[in-house]
């Protein structure tokens, strides 16, 4: 994927902008909020997502207006394509001049992958976030594995339900067969695609990480479940098992104790903790190696390499892992925000954009 032509209009600060990137790095540079980021953002809507910020369509118009545009000129599946964007109370997309029903009927049209400070949680914060990570990605390259999701998730909601009432309900003890018989076949699917997926994508961000830390360290990932039993319980049969003698334990608390829904991924660099003993540096490498190994595996599965969208990337970055990202990501489009002016000075080929009050100066 390569971006040719972005076009904004009345899209939060930016009254009107028209860029022409490069094919590969692009850094966009300026002081703290003057739309460098609402630039990035932009981008991203054109994939089909929600804001990775967390923001509702209507809050992304300019104030004062009654809509914003967003114009996508893309290489992309071997075509020159057009991607445009309104914004009203909701997302209008059309595509190559074709109105499509809902903007979510664009996803995998354009391919992108976003790094911004709040995915430093998937070092920082708890299991939910990494499994979050785990579940979007696969989700992005296998569509039935969000209705699988859903579906485990709906059975460990009526094993807890009936955890909590059992004991003045003695009759729905029996129902619990059922749905412990449910969970552990969803269970053994949803395993499948998460260890496949993880095992592919170590590979991936072993690479990018040893790039960014010339090679000087080691991050590893690892598939741990809540309750570990010497090797990890994959099959049907032994997640039943493990469901069925934690009974006793779970009517206590009212929840499922064991399961997918309770994993997680240990991060380690040179077999320590990232999330416990990394420095800022280190989790944020880990956190960006994370999203760019994304990256890759949509390419190796697609065919087509995703536009890497880094916001506020270098911050807590040295100069070698700053150099790594301007100079050493090869055959990608990037676009990178920065604060610092003097991180463009070690950008060796590739294109600025200086922003001042949402426009290209």
């Amino acid at each position: 994927m390569i971006v040719k032509r972005l076009s904004i209009e009345n899209f939060r600060n930016i009254e009107k902008m028209n860029i022409e990137p490069c094919d590969r790095v692009n850094v966009i540079y300026g002081e703290n909020a003057q739309g460098k980021t609402n630039t990035l953002e932009s981008i991203w809507l054109c994939t089909g997502c929600k804001s990775f910020r967390g923001t509702k369509d209507k809050e992304l118009i300019r104030f004062g207006e009654e809509k914003a545009k967003i114009e996508l000129d893309f290489f992309g599946f071997d075509r020159n394509q057009q991607m445009k964007v309104e914004i009203e109370e909701k997302r209008k997309v059309q595509l190559n001049g074709i109105q499509l029903p809902s903007a979510n009927k664009s996803l995998g049209e354009f391919l992108a992958v976003v790094f911004s400070p709040t995915h430093l949680s998937l070092i920082k914060q708890g299991p939910s976030e990494r499994r979050r990570f785990l579940d979007t990605a696969i989700g992005q390259l296998r569509p039935n594995y969000a209705s699988l999701l859903t579906k485990y998730n709906r059975a460990v909601t009526q094993r807890n339900a009936i955890l909590k009432d059992v004991y003045h309900h003695p009759e729905l003890l029996d129902t619990l067969d059922i749905w412990e018989d449910s969970l552990a076949a969803y269970g053994e699917r949803i395993l499948n695609y998460r260890l496949s997926y993880l095992e592919k994508l170590k590979k991936e961000v072993k690479d990018i990480y040893s790039g960014l830390s010339c090679g000087k360290e080691e991050i590893g990932l690892r598939y741990i479940q809540d309750e570990e039993k010497g090797a990890l319980c994959e099959k049907k049969d032994e997640l039943l098992e493990v469901l069925k003698a934690s009974r006793k334990t779970d009517m206590l608390t009212g929840t499922t104790s064991f399961g997918p829904h309770r994993d997680d991924i240990e991060i380690t660099i040179n077999g320590i903790s990232a999330r416990r003993f990394g420095s800022q540096g280190q989790q944020r490498s880990c956190a960006l190696a994370l999203k760019l190994g994304e990256a890759s595996m949509i390419k190796k599965i697609s065919t087509q390499q995703p536009v890497a969208l880094l916001d506020d990337v270098m911050s807590e970055l040295d100069i070698s892992r700053q150099d790594y990202i301007l100079n050493h990501i090869k055959d990608w489009q990037v676009f990178i925000t920065c604060c610092d002016p003097n991180t463009i000075l070690h950008l060796k080929n590739g294109k600025t954009f200086q922003i001042e009050n949402g426009k290209v100066i």
